[in-house]
């Protein structure tokens, strides 16, 4: 499960927004909002490697972000 709100943060930091970010991986602002609002459900490998680079994650980000457990 991807942990939105650190992806959010992410792009705040390097002052990016939805409309940026789904320039960068090929998708309309709408369909971004989409996959922000649902949690992260509907973001593929390939927009994640792509979100990565721009946002200049390390492996830990990436991995805290992307493929975060939560755990009851």
């Amino acid at each position: 499960m991807v942990n939105i709100k650190k992806l959010r943060g992410k792009m705040v930091e390097c002052g990016i927004n939805m409309e940026q970010m789904a320039k960068e991986i090929g998708v309309d602002k709408s369909t971004m909002y989409r996959k922000m609002n649902q949690e992260g459900d509907n973001i593929s490998i390939k927009e994640a490697s792509i979100m990565a680079k721009k946002l200049d994650l390390s492996y830990a980000e990436v991995n805290s972000i992307f493929f975060s457990l939560e755990v009851a």
